[in-house]
């Protein structure tokens, strides 16, 4: 049986509760790796000038260390704001998914840069692993950018349960430690 306890009282129409249940690295780990092979595109947030929210889609590749890597042209909105603002939000789903039935996401938190060097191998070695067609193409004005998350919130009802949201801390070796378990339940 899970102990749960209100996160907020103000919340009316859907009280956000938290569990004291712990989710073992593991299987954090192995649920981070499936919803990130599940869809083979991104939403990339940057930050702009004046602290102004910025979206861009984009393709991605992963590493075993939970980085994510893209290409883009370095003069694009968000390629830019990276040079100024180095904080970056990322979330992962299958576009496919139908309302009212079980789903399933990943949201990253943390920071961005522009690649060179062996990172930018690196980063292209993540790449054509995951889209064999990019050794084909001439893409010498884009940019290598790799992003390392410091917190990952799961989202995958098969999995975890239905409006189970869990949140972890991601180090610098893509270590995830569980840090908590929230259930966001409809008001009856």
């Amino acid at each position: 049986m899970r102990a749960f306890e209100k996160v907020s009282e103000k919340e009316a129409r859907m009280p956000i509760l938290r569990s004291t249940r712990r989710i073992a690295r593991r299987e954090l780990a192995a649920t981070a790796q499936r919803l990130l092979d599940a869809s083979t595109l991104c939403a990339i947030a940057t930050v702009g000038p004046g602290n102004r929210a910025h979206i861009n889609t984009a393709y991605f590749a992963w590493t075993h260390d939970f980085r994510i890597v893209w290409l883009s042209e370095p003069h694009a909105r968000h390629s830019r704001n990276l040079r100024t603002n180095r904080s970056v939000a990322v979330a992962v789903f299958d576009s496919g998914q139908s309302w009212a039935q079980p789903d399933r996401g990943i949201q990253l938190f943390g920071s961005a840069r522009e690649v060179g060097g062996r990172a930018a191998r690196d980063a292209g070695a993540a790449y054509a692993n995951r889209f064999t067609a990019y050794a084909e193409t001439d893409l010498a004005a884009y940019r290598f950018y790799r992003f390392r998350p410091r917190r990952v919130k799961l989202f995958d009802e098969p999995a975890l349960g239905t409006g189970i949201f869990v949140t972890a801390r991601v180090d610098a070796d893509g270590q995830m430690t569980w840090e908590r378990t929230e259930v966001y339940e409809a008001s009856s």
